[in-house]
C-alpha cells in the first residue's frame, strides 16, 4: 500500500442513464469516440493518468493541482467543440470534481477520503463546468481561475465540516445538458375550476360574474412562478355540471385544485374559496369575502391579493414537506430549491452553507430551470450583505453572473428580472439597468412582493424617498408573513429614513428586527433611523447588537460598498457614526 498527494479528476456524464434509454449502442459508440479522440490524449499530455473507467465517466490522478485543472477545463472546452452540432437532447456533456489530497494507490487504482470529496464535488458541478475544493483553487493558474464562482462552504455528505468550493469556468460555452426529462413539469400544479353562482337556473349576469373571476384568479395565480397553472381554456367543460374537485385534479394531472363559488343578494356579493389537495382531498385553505355588486372589479383584486398572500404559503410548505419525504435519488430541481429556499430563509451559517449547496444542485440537475440561478444570485447578494463576504467583488460578479443565466432562461420571470436589477443596483452601482429591469420585473409579475421591494431598494439607493415608500409598501402589503417580511419591512423602514420621516423608519425598523434578530441591514437601518429621530440611548443599544453580531463592523470598510449615492450617504454614515458605530 502506498500514500501519496495527488489531484484527484472525477468525471461523469449528465444524463448518462436517460440518454442509453434513448439510444443506448449510439451512446456508448460517442462515449467511446470522446474518449479515445479527446479525453485519454489530452489527460495523458497534461501529465495525468486515467486509473478508472466507470462506464458513464473516469478518475484520473495528477502530480499537480495546476495541471490538473488546466487539464480538466482544456477537455470540457475540446468535449464541447466536438459536441456543438449534435442535438441538445442527445448530447454529451461532463460534469467534473477536482479535489487535491492524499491518496491510497494500490493495484493500479486509487482510494481514500480525498477520492470521495472528488467524487460529491462532481455532483454539485453544472454540465461543462469543473467544481475544484478550495485547496485545488490556490494552485490553480490565473487563467483557470479568472471565471471562477465561489460558491462558499458547502456540506459534503458524510462529512463533518463542510468543504470550501469554487467552480470553474471553461473560457469557451460549454454545453448545459440537463437530466430533467424534456416537458417534465416538477413545480406544484394547479387548476381552477369554474365558479358555481348557487343557482340552477342559467342566469346571464351571474355567469359573467362567475366567468370574471374565475379568469380574475387564474391571471393571479399565473403571476406566481412557484405553481404550474392549468389554463382557463382546459377546465371550461366543467361549467354545468359539477365534478369532485379532488377527481378533477387527478384527472388533469395538477396537485391542486381551486373550488370557488358565488352567491348573490340584491346588490351585495359573497364569494367563496377553497384549496384542495387531489391527493388526498384535504382542504389546505378555505376563504370567503363579501362585496357590493357596484365594487366587483375591487372584489375580485380584494380575492387576487389574498389568494396570493395566502395560498402562495400554504402550497409552498406542503411542497416542501412533499420534498423532504422524498428519496435523494428522486429529487428534482424543483424539490431541491424548495430545501434550499427553506434553509436560506434560517439566516445562519450552517443553514446558509446548505442552501448554496442545494441551490448548486439544483442548477446542476436541470439547467433550463431558471427560478435556482435567480436564488443563487440572491444567495450571493446576501452572503455580500449578511453573511460577511470573504471576496465581495467576487460574490457580486458571481450574483450577476447567476441573474443574468435566469434572464437568459425565462425573460419573463418577474423574479428573475428583479433579482438582476437589485444585483445591479446594490453590488455594480448600475442605476439606470437596475430600473429597467425592475420596471419590467413589475410589469411581468405586479403581484410579486420581491420586484416591489427590490425596486424600492433602487429607488432608495437614489435618493428618492417618495418612489421609495410606495413601491416598499406595496411589497409590504403583499408578503405580510412571508419567510422574508423582515427584508419587506427593513426596506420600508429604509425608505422612510430617505424621506426623512425617521419615527416611522424607526417604527418599521423595530418591527423588522422583532422578526429575526440576526440581520445585519435592519440593524443598521434602525440605529441610523433612532440617530436621526435624535433617540440616542436607544440608537446605542442598536448599533451595540449590530457589533455583537459582526465585531468587526468598520465605517471606514464598509462605506466602499455602502450603495446610496450622495448626499444620502453622508447623512447615513453620520448617523451611524452618531449611533456609536465605529470608524
Amino acid at each position: 500500500m502506498e500514500r501519496r498527494l495527488a489531484a484527484i479528476l472525477v468525471a461523469d456524464v449528465v444524463g448518462y442513464t436517460r440518454l442509453s434509454e434513448a439510444a443506448e449502442e449510439e451512446t456508448h459508440r460517442r462515449l467511446k469516440a470522446l474518449r479515445t479522440g479527446i479525453i485519454d490524449p489530452r489527460v495523458a499530455g497534461c501529465g495525468g493518468r486515467i486509473v478508472k473507467n466507470t462506464g458513464d465517466g473516469f478518475i484520473a490522478t495528477f502530480a499537480q493541482a495546476a495541471a490538473a485543472a488546466d487539464c480538466a477545463l482544456a477537455l470540457q472546452r475540446g468535449i464541447a467543440r466536438a459536441t456543438e452540432g449534435e442535438p441538445e437532447a442527445s448530447r454529451l456533456a461532463f460534469r467534473m470534481g477536482l479535489n487535491l489530497a492524499e491518496v491510497i494507490v494500490e493495484d493500479g487504482d486509487v482510494f481514500g477520503d480525498g477520492v470521495n470529496v472528488a467524487a460529491r464535488l462532481q455532483a454539485y458541478a453544472e454540465a461543462g463546468d469543473v467544481i475544484v475544493s478550495e485547496a485545488v483553487f490556490s494552485e490553480a493558474s490565473a487563467e483557470a481561475t479568472s471565471r471562477a464562482i465561489d460558491l462558499g462552504p458547502l456540506p459534503l455528505r458524510n462529512h463533518a465540516r463542510p468543504v470550501r468550493v469554487f467552480a470553474l469556468r471553461p473560457l469557451a460555452g460549454a454545453a448545459r445538458t440537463g437530466e430533467t426529462a424534456p416537458g417534465a413539469e416538477a413545480r406544484a400544479s394547479i387548476a381552477v375550476l369554474p365558479f358555481r353562482t348557487g343557482e340552477p337556473d342559467p342566469d346571464t349576469l351571474r355567469d359573467t360574474l362567475a366567468d370574471g373571476f374565475t379568469d380574475w384568479i387564474v391571471r393571479a395565480l399565473s403571476s406566481l412562478r412557484d405553481l404550474f397553472v392549468i389554463s382557463r381554456g382546459s377546465t371550461l367543460a366543467y361549467r354545468r355540471r359539477r365534478p369532485d374537485p379532488a377527481a378533477f385534479g387527478r384527472r388533469l394531472g395538477v396537485r391542486y385544485v381551486m373550488d370557488g363559488a358565488i352567491q348573490r343578494d340584491g346588490g351585495r356579493l359573497r364569494v367563496c374559496t377553497a384549496l384542495i389537495e387531489c391527493g388526498t382531498g384535504a382542504v389546505v385553505s378555505a376563504d370567503h369575502y363579501e362585496g357590493v355588486i357596484d365594487q366587483v372589479f375591487a372584489l375580485q383584486d380584494t380575492i387576487a391579493l389574498k389568494l396570493i398572500r395566502t395560498i402562495a404559503p400554504h402550497v409552498r410548505e406542503r411542497e416542501l414537506q412533499r420534498a423532504l419525504r422524498k428519496h435523494p435519488a428522486s429529487l428534482t430541481s424543483y424539490d431541491l430549491l424548495l430545501q434550499a429556499l427553506d434553509q436560506l430563509t434560517r439566516m445562519d451559517a450552517e443553514s446558509f452553507a446548505r442552501a448554496g449547496g442545494l441551490l448548486q444542485q439544483a442548477i446542476a440537475l436541470d439547467p433550463s430551470y431558471a427560478p435556482p440561478f435567480a436564488y443563487a444570485a440572491w444567495w450571493h447578494v446576501l452572503r455580500v450583505g449578511e453573511m460577511g463576504s470573504p471576496d465581495p467583488d467576487g460574490d457580486g460578479r458571481a450574483a450577476a453572473d447567476r441573474a443574468r443565466a435566469a434572464v437568459e432562461r425565462d425573460g419573463n420571470d418577474p423574479l428573475a428580472l428583479a433579482i438582476y436589477g437589485h444585483v445591479q443596483a446594490y453590488l455594480l452601482r448600475d442605476r439606470i439597468t437596475a430600473r429597467r429591469f425592475l420596471d419590467r420585473a413589475i410589469e411581468a409579475g405586479p403581484s410579486v412582493a420581491m420586484a416591489w421591494t427590490m425596486s424600492s431598494a433602487a429607488h432608495g439607493f437614489s435618493g428618492d424617498g417618495r418612489l421609495a415608500i410606495a413601491h416598499a409598501a406595496t411589497g409590504q402589503r403583499l408578503a405580510p408573513s412571508d419567510p422574508y417580511t423582515f427584508w419587506h419591512e427593513g426596506l420600508l423602514a429604509q425608505a422612510h429614513y430617505i424621506a426623512g420621516d425617521h419615527d416611522e423608519a424607526a417604527a418599521w425598523a423595530l418591527s423588522a428586527v422583532a422578526r429575526n434578530r440576526a440581520i445585519r441591514f435592519t440593524l443598521r437601518i434602525l440605529a441610523a433611523s433612532l440617530a436621526a429621530a435624535g433617540r440616542a440611548a436607544e440608537a446605542r443599544e442598536a448599533a451595540a447588537e449590530l457589533m455583537r453580531l459582526q465585531p468587526d463592523f468598520r465605517l471606514a470598510s464598509y462605506a466602499p460598498r455602502c450603495p446610496f449615492a450622495p448626499p444620502v450617504l453622508a447623512r447615513w454614515l453620520g448617523h451611524l457614526r452618531m449611533a456609536g458605530l465605529p470608524d
